[in-house]
């Protein structure tokens, strides 16, 4: 009797008293309420299960998630520090675009192309294709890469326009000092006497170089600086020019004004184009009241009619060309 008592507390038999037979009989549990007790037991298992572990990975991350944070979180400096750049070289890029179109426009009167309107639409979707394909590491170092270079092609750039700025303003210095207008007033183009080359002396009336242009003009017509420069000489001596300027304007030119009948400008003084350094006189060895005028490049007199650009047009520089090759006898 105790072993079957024994052997029933370790199945764990439940009986119930059934009034109608009058009999204890054994409770038997249904297949489909057995199943439905082992499902939810297996659910309740798994909710649990799933609880625990996000509790674990969220409070005790593994050594992997470690090293996933550590690297999303050097993605976000990263980022940082790249978008800062950005912005930097796109501040950079902002002055260069802008010193580079005030050069074209103010110097060459053109403007650049855009480097977009260079970029075909193929190249455009192979590089949108190759970024798409990169995981968030290369693309981060590619785009490291890419700001590095830019900027050092910024660096390169600004360089160049610097050393640009500095030949446009040699430039400048260079076109002042550059005879372009005629001595005097001579919008009508009459005042041409005499002309560069080989002409007759009118005291010794033999053929002898004439080194410059004679401009006939009332005694007392301004005579103006052709260029900007530095009066090396003011006055009188017997070279034959009379009361005399001379200016070095630099980069290997010179001028010389004779004749005068007074002089203006003082020796040492710099003078600009188009200031009044003396008037038309005769002193000297002169036949009448006229300015001569001699334009000297690296210590060798040329011819002057080339150095009025300022003046006068293509069809007067042409009339004034034939006018100074008239072989007729020179005023000095």
């Amino acid at each position: 009797m105790d072993e079957i008592d024994e052997t029933n507390k370790m199945k764990k038999i439940k009986y119930f008293y059934n009034t109608n037979t009058l009999r204890f009989e054994k409770i038997e549990t249904p297949f489909r309420v057995r199943m439905l007790q082992i499902f939810g037991f297996v659910a309740a298992a798994l909710v649990t299960a799933f609880i625990c572990v996000n509790i674990i990975y969220r409070y005790f991350p593994s050594a992997n998630e470690r090293i996933l944070q550590e690297q999303n979180k050097a993605l976000k400096d990263d980022y940082v520090v790249l978008q800062d750049r950005a912005t930097q070289l796109k501040q950079q890029m902002d002055e260069l675009e802008n010193r580079d179109n005030t050069v074209y426009r103010a110097i060459f009167e053109s403007t650049p192309i855009p480097d977009s309107v260079r970029v075909k639409t193929m190249e455009k979707s192979k590089e949108v294709q190759l970024v798409q394909g990169l995981s968030e590491t290369q693309l981060i170092a590619g785009l490291k890469d890419q700001l590095n270079n830019l900027s050092l092609r910024t660096a390169f750039m600004d360089k160049s326009y610097n050393e640009i700025t500095g030949m446009v303003k040699n430039k400048e210095k260079l076109l002042l000092a550059i005879p372009a207008i005629q001595p005097v007033s001579n919008k009508d183009l009459s005042r041409i006497g005499s002309g560069f080359g080989y002409r007759i002396d009118p005291v010794y009336k033999v053929r002898k170089f004439h080194a410059g242009l004679d401009f006939t003009s009332p005694q007392g017509t301004p005579i103006y600086a052709t260029a900007d420069g530095t009066v090396k000489m003011a006055g009188f001596d017997n070279s034959g020019f009379g009361n005399h300027v001379i200016i070095n304007h630099g980069y290997g030119y010179e001028t010389l004004y004779g004749h005068m009948v007074r002089v203006k400008a003082k020796g040492g003084q710099h003078v600009k184009r188009g200031d009044v350094i003396g008037y038309v006189g005769s002193t000297g060895k002169s036949t009448g009241p006229h300015c001569h005028y001699e334009v000297h490049r690296n210590g060798q007199p040329v011819d002057p009619v080339y150095y009025f650009y300022n003046d006068v047009d293509p069809a007067q520089f042409e009339r004034l060309q034939k006018l100074a090759a008239s072989a007729n006898q020179s005023f000095d």
